[in-house]
């Protein structure tokens, strides 16, 4: 069986061989944006209660949190709340090199902006990443 293109695939993460819905489907956008909102929340939140609040430190307090989170439980604090892990294609651990260049990517905002058919983000795409529901 072929697997589909972006074009004639039904539903995204299908030529990835995810399910439509349900566990391990591609996280969608209101969960990503919320999961991603949470843990800028938390970051600007720690910031200002340990720096007085400085964009920097929220910056490196946010990379700091994903790269430990996603490494140990496959995913940041805001993924777990809202029901996604993420995965490497490949299977199994995701390692350190995955979520450190996945939070580069992201704290350099374009790359999250930019999305393929199966709505993986360039920073997931460069990572071999994929942002699955629970």
């Amino acid at each position: 069986m072929n697997k589909p293109t972006g074009r004639d695939s039904q539903w995204p993460g299908e030529r990835l061989g995810l399910p439509e819905s349900g566990p391990r489907s591609v996280g969608r956008p209101g969960r990503r944006i919320a999961a991603l909102a949470i843990d800028f929340a938390i970051a600007a939140v720690l910031s200002a209660a340990f720096f007085s609040y400085s964009g920097l430190a929220s910056t490196l307090i946010f990379a700091g949190t994903q790269v430990l989170f996603i490494t140990l439980v496959a995913g940041g604090i805001g993924h777990l709340l809202v029901g996604l892990r993420v995965v490497p294609l490949a299977g199994g651990w995701i390692g350190w090199w995955r979520p450190i260049v996945r939070t580069a990517l992201i704290c350099a905002v374009i790359p999250p902006l930019i999305w393929d058919a199966d709505q993986r983000g360039l920073h997931d795409k460069i990572a071999g990443t994929v942002l699955v529901r629970v």
